[in-house]
């Protein structure tokens, strides 16, 4: 007899800005064995998704909202009986920050910006935990206890650019274009100080994450360039 599949995780996504809550439930969508259980735009959209839905598994948490902090939001959570996991998805780096949400419960930490493979990452790397909590069905021993809390500790294997690239110059990149405005590569180039073909390389590896799109630019005597404009996170 085939064992039942485990049902997919139940994700909340919790983001102010319309474009960025888009991304994310897109990036939930397209995650095998995640579910998207609905998206919320503040604190009090928060609490009302999750008093309606006893069944969301895990919320990504972004803690600048426009009715008060991410922190303030968990606390409410946990006082409301809310013990669903969380992972921080944002751009606060304040190493206080991060102590407080570790305190409160958060189970993983992701940066803003990043792209998909970066997300589906971290995804992936919770839903071993999971998985690995599930099979320990008795008591568990020291090993045990080691093994599983080590999924969170470790280093996804999944490097966040391929080899040749740097993370830096990837963050340079998509805080360039964050601002919605479309450029070339040449004009990217001159906005990071990198040669034109760095720029590029960087641009089509976005492209090729879905997190920005091409369009053809035509104007003036020259030839049609490409353009770029982020949508992703």
């Amino acid at each position: 007899m085939t064992p039942d599949r485990p049902r997919d995780v139940r994700v909340l996504v919790v983001e102010d800005e319309e474009l960025s809550a888009q991304a994310h439930a897109d990036y939930v969508r397209r995650t095998a064995g995640f579910e998207l259980a609905g998206v919320a735009r503040s604190s009090v959209e928060t609490l009302r998704a999750l008093r309606a839905d006893g069944a969301v598994d895990l919320v990504l948490l972004d803690m600048h909202l426009p009715d008060g902090h991410g922190l303030g939001l968990l606390r409410a959570m946990r006082a409301e009986g809310h013990l669903c996991d969380v992972i921080a998805v944002t751009a606060a780096r304040d190493v206080e920050v991060v102590k407080r949400a570790v305190s409160q419960g958060v189970v993983l930490y992701l940066l803003k910006p990043f792209t998909y493979a970066g997300f589906r990452s971290k995804l992936e790397q919770y839903a071993d935990y999971r998985r690995r909590l599930s099979d320990d069905t008795g008591p568990l021993g020291q090993d045990e206890v080691d093994r599983v809390l080590g999924v969170l500790r470790a280093t996804p294997r999944r490097s966040a650019v391929p080899k040749g690239m740097s993370v830096d110059t990837l963050r340079e990149v998509t805080l360039a274009l964050r601002d919605g405005v479309g450029r070339s590569a040449s004009e990217l180039a001159g906005d990071i100080g990198s040669s034109r073909v760095t720029a590029r390389r960087y641009l089509e590896y976005l492209a090729a994450e879905e997190v920005v799109e091409r369009s053809v630019r035509y104007g003036g005597s020259g030839r049609p360039e490409v353009e770029y404009r982020w949508t992703g996170a």
